[in-house]
């Protein structure tokens, strides 16, 4: 059987599994988990305590993962005495989508919350996880990061959330909890505003002339020094998490609580954080179980588990420990316990805007290739972020590619656009910078892969309801009308609307598709449809003679019910060389007091260069009032300081 032909079945299992998780309705969930009186899997006497020991930025680099200039002898030890996963990602390469999904137990492209630092409100049916923990009595506590990219109180489904929280804090010490630890060292401001730490010894500070750097990184003092304070901050973080262990075993806990050790995202570096390689979501995680609360000769020590495991996992997994049952509508399915679920065969990843960049990716993994789709191939991998431009790498590798002093590997990253898709052999390409599309083309095992990937893509976006090509603008404005993101797609025409979506911005993507296509999708009833019809017809304008239908299709759109169309419109007519038609329309929707909307027109602004010179006005406008994410984008246009 070829592994191609083994993802068929792999895929077809995971559809079916997928297909039963959403048999019961919406009612039966709520009656079966929060109906009064009911009687817990597990008595309280016999629940474990479970600890999180969280941590950010970093992939994999420890000792126990056989990174050479490791030094973490606290983690080390812990994965000696329990399981390390080697196949462990997030769902995304940034913190707040990250901790949306785990907190909720659903894909955040799902619930419409997949945008860097949005507040979303969510459908009534979806609980925040510890909250289920809470009412089967346990103690929870977060020690103390939430950034759950949702509204209200983040710290409402905890009984303490503060820099100050602690399972000592409970009024009753027989009481079970949960009880989590948020190390911040590690996050990447603290490489590109590096300070020695101060529990580092001289022997622990790491040698930048010693260190191994990936390939797409240029070799120089920068990135050396980068990688270096990096590892620094990874050490101290095992540090701290030692001193936690400590307190469980002073406490007389540790044969009584679970310890999961985890990060939140890969490295904050470059091309690292924020992108669906695995440099930015696969992730170290270790979990300790005492002895005599393991179950299936699950948590043996020295373990070591190559099964594939979404981050996500977390909020299920930990109800399961605690024996509290799993909601349906949970994405997240529990990698341990009684009845634990059959493990994953493919892990899907997503990004979306990062701060004040759309970037829309959506990405496939199995144990052996990953696949990704760039549904906005036309924008670069490097796009401007205010943020990341204050790391020396990002600046370094800036400074080398205007000198023309990047290899074409290092290089690519800075290109103007992206292919559609890439696909990459994680076994004989661990770094992941030779794309086997073309090579696909000609080899037919590669072929198989690919086209059981693209599949696997289509058939998860279609089932979870992604709304990532929603522009996000009209994802809050349609919100408003029916009570949140999640319920746009859960109506009756959803799937149609979501084949119509992907297809159209397929076309829309390649600069030479059919243009027939996107002049009909140009009429859809959907905004969205229109939407990328829209981007589709510029995109072609730019590289082709241009048409009186395509002029026709793109002046009737600066006429569209929706901001988000009539920008597409602009952008269109720009590209088309018809900038002045274009002008009002820009200039409106910049100053238009939906952030988003606003936040769209400023990029076109910036994509427009020299042809934007008479809309500096309306760019210091924007800065003026202060909207979040457009005033980014007008800072970097004003030439003002970021930071």
């Amino acid at each position: 059987m070829t592994s191609a032909q083994t993802l068929l079945d792999m895929q077809t299992t995971e559809r079916i599994m997928n297909g039963l998780r959403t048999v019961l309705t919406t009612a039966l969930v709520l009656a079966l988990h929060f109906f009064d009186g009911q009687a817990p899997a597990v008595s309280a006497a016999a629940r474990p305590n479970i600890l999180w020991i969280s941590c950010e930025d970093i992939g994999p680099h420890l000792g126990c993962y056989d990174h050479p200039q490791a030094t973490t002898p606290t983690l080390d030890r812990l994965a000696a005495e329990g399981v390390r996963y080697t196949n462990a990602s997030t769902v995304a390469g940034v913190c707040a989508i990250c901790r949306a999904s785990i907190i909720t137990g659903m894909y955040p492209s799902t619930l419409g919350n997949q945008f860097m630092r949005c507040r979303v409100d969510l459908p009534a049916h979806v609980a925040l996880f510890p909250q289920l923990l809470r009412d089967a009595g346990y103690y929870c506590t977060n020690n103390s990061k939430t950034d759950y990219n949702i509204t209200g109180n983040h710290g409402r489904c905890w009984d303490e959330s503060s820099n100050k929280a602690h399972w000592r804090n409970r009024s009753n010490p027989d009481q079970p909890f949960f009880a989590v630890f948020n190390f911040t060292n590690t996050h990447e401001s603290k490489v590109f505003n590096y300070s020695r730490p101060k529990s580092l010894s001289d022997a622990e500070l790491h040698d930048p002339a010693k260190v191994e750097l990936p390939p797409y990184y240029p070799d120089t003092a920068v990135t050396r020094a980068d990688w270096a304070h990096y590892l620094d901050n990874i050490t101290a973080m095992d540090k701290l998490a030692a001193e936690v262990l400590s307190q469980l075993a002073e406490d007389g806990l540790a044969d009584n609580t679970i310890v999961i050790f985890w990060s939140d995202h890969g490295a904050g570096l470059p091309r690292n954080k924020r992108w669906l390689y695995d440099s930015g979501v696969e992730v170290p995680l270790i979990v300790r179980i005492p002895e005599r609360l393991r179950v299936d000769g699950q948590g043996t020590p020295s373990t070591v588990s190559d099964e594939l495991i979404s981050i996500m996992d977390l909020a299920a997994t930990t109800l399961n420990l605690a024996g509290v049952p799993i909601p349906d509508y949970m994405h997240s399915r529990p990698f341990l316990g009684e009845h634990r679920a059959a493990p994953r065969q493919l892990l899907h990843l997503i990004r979306d805007r990062m701060d004040e960049r759309y970037d829309m990716v959506r990405g496939v993994r199995t144990a052996r290739y990953r696949y990704l789709r760039n549904y906005q191939a036309y924008q670069p991998y490097a796009q401007v972020l205010n943020y990341m431009e204050q790391e020396h790498t990002m600046q370094e590798l800036r400074r080398l590619f205007a000198a023309g002093q990047l290899n074409p590997i290092q290089a690519r990253f800075l290109a103007k656009t992206k292919p559609y898709e890439e696909l990459y052999d994680l076994q004989e390409d661990p770094h992941e910078v030779h794309n086997l599309i073309d090579e696909a083309a000609d080899d037919r095992e590669l072929s198989l892969v690919l086209g059981e990937l693209r599949a696997a893509h289509e058939n998860w976006a279609l089932e979870t309801r992604d709304t990532g090509l929603i522009p996000e603008a009209e994802l809050q404005q349609r919100a408003a009308q029916i009570g949140s993101r999640w319920a746009i797609l859960q109506q009756e025409n959803a799937e149609q609307l979501l084949l119509t979506l992907m297809h159209t911005n397929r076309v829309a993507c390649n600069p030479h598709g059919d243009q027939s296509v996107l002049l009909q999708a140009a009429q859809h009833a959907d905004a969205a449809v229109r939407y990328w019809a829209l981007i589709g017809l510029g995109n072609q304008l730019e590289v082709t003679s241009v048409n009186d239908n395509a002029l026709a299709t793109l002046r009737a759109g600066l006429r569209d019910e929706s901001g988000s169309v009539r920008v597409a419109a602009a952008r269109g007519l720009w590209l088309a060389e018809r900038t002045s038609e274009a002008l009002d329309t820009i200039r409106t929707a910049a100053l238009s007091n939906e952030e988003f909307l606003s936040l769209q027109a400023v990029h076109l602004i910036d994509d427009m260069d020299d042809d934007a010179a008479g809309l500096l006005p309306v760019v210091k406008q924007v800065h003026d009032r202060g909207q979040e994410y457009p005033t980014r984008v007008a800072k970097y246009l004003l030439g003002l300081p970021t930071k």
